[in-house]
């Protein structure tokens, strides 16, 4: 057995240095962004534990909105950091509501960071990031946004909203690699990264990832996975191609289109569909009915389904339309094999009227 015979796996070539900046831009224009873009070489979880980490202060205060367990996890590494967090949970799996957000502002007046999530994919729900972004906005605050499950699948423009810090993944609504992510920071938050005590000499250091920026944007520091980056600029080049207007659009068509189709089936989806993701669509079961049962009841039928996860969605069954799956087969597949799984464990489907439905959202 000779080890000479070329693998494009193995022996990939080494990424240009040159084009790192161009997909920094490219990723702006993603954004609507003018502030820096650091590009993350570890899938998103890195990327939001590292903005937690350089942010930590003893003394400061963040209002960390949470929603689903990833949204624990950062008022977590905050309190790690030394910073005072205060904490506002949903209820169980569901969206927050303004209101409490202005009511939580008003009564911590000296809250210097605002964190949340804009679309949740354990549950499926979309957060009010709009309104809640303009409520700090007004007061000064530094706000850091989870968008990884919502660029590409929803409208994020970071200069016109004026968020502060926004992490995406191209994993999902964009169809790229899960092992790199980005961010984008602007002046504001900047000054709170850079003051005395901030972490260095760690992938978890913001301070030591803007090298790269001060020095011209050439080689990034450590060593760099040519293979994530020649396919997150494939997923560039895929999603220019069609037009991120487009894109968001066809996430937005999946959404309503299973949406409709469930209601249709007789199935009682979680959310409405202002409060819910465009890139999966959540099912609440009857008690009478076991997830893991109707999953493996589906599972011949070839579709992806999985159980929601965290306090709350035990009971969901998530109807995945991400990135190249927001397209009419896969939506009606989908409904159709959730309607079957139900049938197969004794429940009522109307898997004719779904059809019918999920047709008229792409008749055009």
């Amino acid at each position: 057995m000779t080890c000479d015979t070329w693998n494009p796996l193995n022996d990939v070539p080494p990424f240009p240095a040159v084009r790192y900046a161009s997909i920094a831009d490219r990723i702006a224009k993603v954004l609507g962004a003018r502030n820096d873009i650091l590009l993350i070489q570890a899938e998103a979880i890195v990327a939001l534990e590292a903005v937690a980490t350089s942010l930590a202060r003893p003394g400061l205060k963040v209002l960390n909105i949470v929603t689903s367990p990833y949204g624990l996890w950062f008022g977590n590494w905050l309190r790690r950091g030394g910073a005072d967090v205060i904490e506002l949970t949903a209820e169980p799996a569901r969206p927050i509501d303004v209101e409490a957000v202005e009511r939580a502002l008003n009564a911590h007046s000296d809250t210097k960071v605002l964190a949340l999530c804009h679309a949740e994919s354990a549950s499926c729900i979309l957060n009010p990031m709009e309104d809640i972004v303009a409520l700090a906005r007004v007061r000064g605050i530094v706000t850091v946004v989870d968008a990884v499950a919502s660029v590409g699948g929803h409208a994020l423009n970071v200069d016109e909203l004026g968020v502060d810090i926004a992490i995406i993944g191209p994993q999902k609504s964009l169809a790229g690699p899960a092992g790199l992510s980005a961010l984008s920071v602007s002046s504001a938050a900047w000054q709170l990264i850079s003051r005395e005590g901030g972490p260095t000499g760690s992938i978890l250091s913001l301070l030591d990832q803007k090298i790269w920026l001060d020095a011209g944007r050439g080689t990034l520091p450590g060593t760099t996975a040519p293979l994530e980056f020649f396919a997150l600029e494939a997923s560039l080049d895929r999603l220019e191609a069609e037009g991120l207007a487009s894109v968001i659009a066809r996430h937005g068509r999946a959404a309503r289109a299973t949406h409709a189709g469930l209601i249709a089936l007789g199935a009682e989806p979680w959310v409405k569909p202002e409060k819910g993701s465009h890139l999966v669509t959540a099912v609440e079961l009857s008690e009478a009915a076991d997830p893991k049962a109707l999953l493996a009841a589906a599972a011949p039928l070839g579709m992806e389904f999985s159980i929601g996860v965290g306090p709350g969605a035990n009971r969901l069954i998530r109807l995945n339309h991400t990135g190249l799956r927001a397209r009419f087969d896969i939506v009606l597949g989908n409904v159709t094999a959730y309607g079957m799984g139900l049938r197969r464990l004794g429940f009522k489907a109307d898997i004719a009227a779904a059809v019918e439905a999920i047709a008229l959202h792409y008749g055009d």
